[in-house]
C-alpha cells in the first residue's frame, strides 16, 4: 500500500488556492474598466490588501497585470496575447454545435444558427429534429432579414431603430409564428462575442402546430442557457442575457 503524503497534498491545495486568488484578481476587471485601485480590487475579490499586493507582484512579473504610475492596476499585455491565441484557434462550430444538440434534444425541435450577410441571413450551423414533419433549413441556406424570428433578431441586435426592434432588444428574444412561412414558427436569441459584437442568433423552430406560446414558455429558459453558454465561450459578456433570463423567469412565476 503506498505511503500517504499529507504534506504534499496540503502543498497542492495551497497551490490551487493561490491560482484561484490570482484568477479572481484578473476576473475582477469588467468591460469598461480601464484601471482599478487596490481598494477596488479588494472590494471585488474579497482578498486582503496584503494578499493582493503579493499576488499582483507575481502577475506583473508575468505581464498579466500592470501597475500604473498613479498606483492603479491594469490588465497586462500577456492577457491580450492569450486572447488573440484563443481567437485564432476558435472554431465556432466546435462551440455552438454541442450546445445546439443539447437544445434540440431537450426541446425536440430543430436549432439553427444564423449570421447576417449584408441584406440577408445565412444558416451557418444546423441541428435537425427527429420529427418527420419539421422546419426544413439547411446549412448555407440564404433567408430574408425582414421576416422570421432569426431575421428580426439579427436586425434588432445590429441596431435597427424603432419597433419591433426596441422590444426585441429589451426582451433579448424574438418570436415569429407563421410570418415567413405560415406553417412554421420559431423563437430566436442573440449570441455575442468579444467587445459585445453580435456573432449571430440561435433559432429554435418547427411547425406552427407544435411551436406555440406554451412551447416557447417551456423552452425559453433552455434557449437562454444555450445563448449564455455560447456567448461566454466566444469571449462575450453574458450578463445582459442572464439578467433578461431572470426577468423572464420571475414573470413566468408570477403568471403561474
Amino acid at each position: 500500500m503506498p505511503a500517504q503524503d499529507p504534506a504534499g497534498t496540503v502543498k497542492k491545495e495551497e497551490g490551487v488556492a493561490v491560482i484561484d486568488r490570482a484568477c479572481a484578481i484578473l476576473f475582477a476587471f469588467r468591460p469598461g474598466d480601464s484601471a482599478l485601485t487596490l481598494a477596488e480590487l479588494a472590494a471585488r475579490t474579497g482578498l486582503y490588501k496584503s494578499t493582493l499586493l503579493r499576488l499582483a507582484g507575481a502577475l506583473i512579473q508575468h505581464r498579466l497585470l500592470l501597475r500604473l504610475d498613479d498606483g492603479r492596476y491594469q490588465l497586462g499585455p500577456a492577457t491580450f496575447a492569450l486572447g488573440a491565441l484563443y481567437q485564432r484557434g476558435l472554431n465556432m462550430g466546435d462551440i455552438l454545435l454541442p450546445l445546439m444538440r443539447e437544445l434540440a434534444a431537450a426541446s425536440g425541435e430543430s436549432v439553427s444558427f444564423y449570421v447576417r450577410d449584408n441584406a440577408v441571413r445565412v444558416c451557418l450551423h444546423r441541428v435537425d429534429s427527429h420529427h418527420v414533419v419539421r422546419h426544413h433549413v439547411r446549412e448555407g441556406d440564404v433567408l430574408p432579414l425582414e421576416s422570421g424570428s432569426g431575421g428580426r433578431a439579427l436586425l434588432a441586435f445590429s441596431g435597427e431603430p424603432g419597433e419591433p426592434f426596441e422590444s426585441i432588444r429589451h426582451d433579448f428574444y424574438c418570436i415569429s409564428i407563421g410570418e415567413r412561412d405560415r406553417e412554421t414558427a420559431g423563437v430566436s436569441m442573440p449570441v455575442f462575442g468579444v467587445h459585445d459584437a453580435l456573432r449571430g442568433v440561435l433559432t429554435l423552430a418547427g411547425p406552427s402546430s407544435r411551436i406555440d406560446g406554451a412551447f416557447v414558455e417551456r423552452h425559453l429558459d433552455a434557449l437562454f442557457d444555450c445563448a449564455v453558454r455560447a456567448t461566454d465561450a466566444l469571449g462575450g459578456d453574458s450578463r445582459a442575457l442572464r439578467a433578461a433570463q431572470r426577468v423572464h423567469a420571475a414573470r413566468a412565476r408570477e403568471d403561474a
